[in-house]
């Protein structure tokens, strides 16, 4: 990340590798969920891949289901959900999805700042590297550090445009001509730049100027979320530890320095919870380290809430939380109903516009009506379109019995309706959607006519 000298120029901040148990576990949770990041648009569930956020034609699919423009209510809801879940773990457990979870941090620090401890060395070697002339060793460490970053940023340019477009489409702009496929080379390589300079050059600042969830931690927490913390009451008076000097009564920390260097963001965990900390947990590793060492006990920085560091209080879940997740349950059992009655077939019948009933011979009255049915399926579906009311019947003037994939079949029809069973000059019409001899869909409509007064 780029910070500013005492001088007021710009200058790389160059983090220490971290190590310990927390960093292992991190590094287990990060590569499970990298794997599932470039799974998602490639595998393939019922014939779609498992995620698909095609904004250009309004189709989503999330493991199996598929959202079409109809069910958009059902997207926004979803979307709420996971915001509301983000708001009440972040109450609960501080900034931890910025540091274990969230794409850009196991980016940058599980992939290209260990491509950069593997070919530059540690903080020191960088530091070196970076102020001596260029010579062969720096060119070509340096060429190889950005090409090796070009192409990682070239493999997640591509994974983002399947999630786009889908995969199938992204191995089409791959495989045939450049000339066919003029804007999608160009996105690839938009995109390719765009997280090459990212990881590259922006790095922390992302999280720390753009990233509007980083602004929003300090709304959202309070003294009871639990966040990385320094033990203030263990660990002051500080003081470094002296050979031949008469022992004084200081705290735990040895003022070492290493949480400081070890920090990706360049924060000194010691002044209390900043805004910049995104709970990444390496300097909880060096510091358990040092008191290891030191035959004291782990944890002078750990996770601690800031009821406990200012009263000694133990950790319990604040109201607030129990509130958000409250709300949480409510909006996702909203969410599990609407899922469980969706139809796998969408069927809207209106009236024509501009048309009166029709009169049929002395016995019989139609109105005209125009259907259209959408399949959320990814299969060609055959249907049978029919009255609910078997007194009723249909006279089909344009007519379809099969539903593309994906796709939409108009209908324009007569509901022909005997006069004795007209009672009123406004009735309910009902209609079904049957396919395999199982009704899909339904849909209701109005039916206009002069009642039989005989």
């Amino acid at each position: 990340m780029l910070q500013k000298d005492k001088d007021n120029s710009k200058r790389f901040l160059y983090p220490k590798k971290p190590s310990g148990k927390l960093y292992t576990y991190r590094k287990r949770v990060s590569y499970a969920l990298l794997l599932l990041l470039f799974a998602c648009p490639f595998l393939k569930m019922n014939g779609e891949q498992w995620v698909l956020l095609n904004f250009i034609a309004r189709k989503f699919v999330f493991f199996g289901l598929i959202f079409t423009p109809q069910d958009f209510y059902l997207f926004a809801l979803a979307m709420l959900i996971f915001v509301i879940f983000i708001v009440c773990f972040t109450v609960v457990l501080g900034r931890l999805w910025c540091g274990w979870a969230c794409p850009q941090t196991i980016f940058m620090e599980m992939v290209f700042r260990r491509i950069e401890y593997w070919i530059e060395g540690d903080a020191q070697h960088q530091k070196k590297l970076n102020a001596q002339n260029w010579n062969k060793e720096k060119i070509f460490k340096k060429g190889a550090k950005h090409f090796i970053f070009l192409l990682i940023s070239f493999a997640i340019a591509n994974t983002f445009l399947a999630y786009l477009i889908g995969s199938d489409q992204l191995f089409k702009i791959i495989i045939e001509p450049v000339n066919q496929h003029v804007s999608g080379f160009i996105s690839i390589w938009l995109f390719t730049l765009i997280f090459y300079g990212v990881f590259a050059y922006l790095r922390e600042a992302v999280c720390i100027v753009i990233c509007p969830y980083g602004r929003l931690q300090g709304v959202l927490l309070d003294n009871q979320s639990l966040i990385v913390a320094y033990d203030s009451n263990r660990g002051e008076p500080r003081g470094k530890i002296q050979r031949h000097v008469a022992a004084e009564k200081k705290g735990d920390c040895v003022d070492c320095g290493l949480c400081v260097q070890v920090c990706p963001t360049g924060i000194d965990i010691r002044k209390g919870t900043q805004m910049e900390c995104v709970n990444c947990t390496a300097c909880i590793d060096a510091c358990d380290e040092v008191m290891l060492k030191m035959n004291k006990p782990e944890r002078l920085i750990g996770f601690y809430n800031q009821d406990y560091i200012s009263a000694q209080k133990p950790f319990k879940i604040g109201f607030k939380a129990y509130g958000y997740a409250a709300v949480l349950f409510v909006v996702f059992m909203v969410f599990s109903a609407l899922i469980y009655k969706r139809e796998a077939i969408e069927t809207t019948v209106l009236r024509a516009s501009g048309t009166l009933y029709q009169g049929r011979g002395e016995n019989q009255t139609s109105n005209l009506y125009n259907a259209e049915l959408i399949n959320k399926t990814n299969q060609k579906v055959r249907f049978t379109f029919r009255a609910k009311n078997h007194q009723d019947k249909i006279e089909f003037i344009q007519a379809a019995n099969v539903l593309p994939k994906d796709g939409s079949a108009q209908i324009t029809f007569f509901l022909i309706r005997n006069n004795k069973n007209i009672t009123a000059y406004k009735m309910d019409a009902a209609f079904e959607v049957v396919v395999d001899g199982k009704v899909l869909s339904m849909a209701n409509t109005n039916f206009f006519a002069q009642p039989d007064n005989h």
